[in-house]
């Protein structure tokens, strides 16, 4: 390693693990504003870790002011980021099985959604992660819907030669069986993209929806009510060894701080989806509501192109898959 490089790399794990007050500094970044579902996450294990007294402090970036949306798995699993909540399908590059955790149809709803957390089908997840010195602090899920510029989106031909952003590669090549056209971006562009007109189509999560305002800038939207095709796994990950180097009564705390945040990030992702309806319809938003025909339209596509390219390109796909199919 050259001498400049050595010195960023020990400047980094400086600034990573530095003591204000004699307290030991974390880093936690994500993408999103202070109103978020995933922000407050983060916040409510900060507080509580700062209440516990244990001399640790965890100062959060947000509004992607430490790394881009999707660029925080590698400096987390390298140690230059000592936390993030992270879209884990962001990082599938990495881990192509992280490709799973955002599975059109996979997930039935957020109850569904928290016992997939506790299953095999997680712990398979989590040994991968471990791969990678990366740990879950927080679980959770976020279901979501399809907001349209011009046009109602319920059912796959509606996004026929539309220009249309999914999060996630299963979702996109769902989309491209239904003849969409695909652009790739996080969440916290899809708002520019519809405006200059570079989207015409797009599906996220109820809370990204209303955090980045989409509802001024489409027509109609499908929000996710009784069947929801899209959830997400958007867990509170730490760098494994981080947390490992840290004391006894801090890891308690860390932990403790965690397991309530957990049952909040549950409670408060079941209310989302209703409150995002209601904020687009007081926007003047038409809301289209998904039948379970449709439901099923595009779980069948999915199964054709989605679930069947994953099992194709990833190792050990089937047995992930299979694993997260026997969860109830």
């Amino acid at each position: 390693m050259k001498p400049i490089l050595k010195t960023a790399v020990a400047a980094l794990a400086l600034a990573s693990m530095g003591t204000l007050a004699g307290a030991t500094e974390l880093r936690l970044s994500h993408q999103w504003s202070s109103k978020d579902i995933r922000h407050q996450v983060a916040q409510i294990v900060a507080d509580e870790v700062a209440a516990a007294d244990v001399d640790l402090n965890i100062k959060i970036f947000g509004s992607k002011s430490l790394f881009k949306p999707r660029e925080q798995y590698k400096p987390l699993s390298r140690g230059q980021l000592d936390m993030t909540v992270l879209p884990l399908s962001y990082a599938g590059g990495q881990q192509p099985a992280y490709n799973l955790t955002l599975m059109p149809g996979l997930v039935k709803n957020h109850d569904h959604a928290a016992r997939l957390s506790n299953s095999p089908f997680m712990e398979a997840l989590e040994a991968k992660m471990a791969e990678d010195d990366v740990m879950v602090l927080v679980h959770g899920y976020l279901a979501g819907g399809f907001a349209g510029k011009d046009k109602c989106i319920t059912k796959p031909e509606d996004v026929k030669g539309l220009q249309t952003r999914a999060a996630g590669k299963s979702f996109e090549q769902m989309l491209a069986g239904a003849d969409a056209s695909i652009a790739s971006m996080a969440s916290s562009e899809i708002y520019n993209a519809m405006q200059t007109g570079v989207l015409q189509a797009a599906n996220t999560s109820s809370s990204s929806f209303v955090s980045y305002r989409i509802y001024e800038q489409v027509s109609c939207y499908t929000p996710a009510g009784d069947v929801a095709l899209w959830f997400m796994y958007q867990p509170l990950l730490m760098n494994k060894r981080t947390f490992e180097g840290l004391t006894e009564e801090q890891q308690a705390a860390l932990l403790a701080a965690s397991e309530k945040a957990e049952a909040y990030y549950l409670e408060e992702a079941k209310k989302q989806d209703a409150a995002s309806t209601k904020v687009f319809a007081e926007a003047g938003v038409e809301i289209a509501d998904m039948s379970a025909e449709d439901f099923e339209a595009w779980r069948s596509l999915a199964m054709e192109t989605s679930y069947k390219k994953f099992v194709e390109e990833v190792e050990d796909g089937q047995a992930l898959l299979d694993l997260a199919l026997a969860v109830d």
